[in-house]
């Protein structure tokens, strides 16, 4: 689930997909807002994962596979960290577990008819701009080939973009390589900032995330508990801290 900011989130929902027919032509269409923002975030990851050491073909494989921004910039960090392939594989499950919820809700809007392999399909290139922009359709019902030409647009900005920064990291130089770990951190501000400026909910719990995962770091009882596990904590425990403490209009907000 690659990220764009939260002005370019906007931008894509002044936009809504119904100004374009619902056929693999006018998904394309629709994704092209996408695509502009997915790019330099793909980049950036190219260039993050190339400086962490990470072999070429494994960073562009990541982005084939796994097709999520935020949990594969995770990923690089907790692998140049020596966390355990369970503890990266929990850390994007956490992550990436809103998408089951996106792709439920994208699937009551498909046309009747669809095979499973084919719904599938569509789910793996479900991202939360995809979403939103599918979302903002009007019509009752989507069609499988509008989903697929907006997936495609996307999946396909992401991939060759993450290519695009694997390649151009080969010509950096090595200081500016090793400073590239910075762009994990600037991604995740800028997209976290936007969002807690218009909202105190989520900035409450963004700050019991960063209080637990500071006590698990801090206190020399805990200390012990691997970087990979102390994410996971932190997320489940934020987690829950918002969805006990927030009234359903307060979490509709967010």
């Amino acid at each position: 689930m690659p990220d764009c900011t939260h002005e370019q989130f906007q931008q894509l929902q002044k936009h809504p997909s119904h100004a374009h027919s619902l056929t693999f032509v006018g998904g394309f269409r629709a994704g092209i807002p996408i695509a502009v923002g997915y790019v330099p975030i793909a980049i950036a990851f190219g260039l993050l994962a190339k400086a962490s050491g990470i072999p070429d073909y494994v960073s562009v494989l990541m982005s084939m596979i796994v097709f999520a921004g935020a949990s594969q910039f995770v990923g690089v960090k907790l692998i140049t960290m020596g966390a355990t392939a369970w503890e990266i594989v929990m850390t994007t499950f956490i992550l990436n577990f809103r998408h089951f919820l996106m792709s439920s809700s994208l699937s009551q809007r498909i046309e009747q008819g669809v095979s499973k392999k084919l719904l599938s399909l569509l789910s793996f290139g479900i991202t939360d701009e995809t979403f939103a922009v599918a979302s903002l359709c009007k019509e009752a019902k989507i069609t499988p080939s509008y989903m697929l030409g907006l997936n495609l647009t996307a999946y396909t900005s992401w991939v060759a973009g993450t290519g695009a920064g694997v390649f151009l990291a080969g010509g950096l130089p090595q200081p500016l390589k090793a400073s590239m770990g910075i762009a994990l951190y600037s991604m995740f501000i800028g997209l976290l900032v936007p969002v807690c400026r218009d909202s105190n909910s989520v900035f409450a719990v963004a700050l019991i995330a960063v209080g637990v995962h500071s006590l698990l770091r801090w206190v020399p009882a805990l200390s012990g508990i691997s970087t990979g596990w102390s994410i996971i904590i932190a997320t489940i425990i934020a987690a829950l801290a918002g969805a006990i403490l927030y009234s359903p209009e307060e979490k509709e907000s967010c």
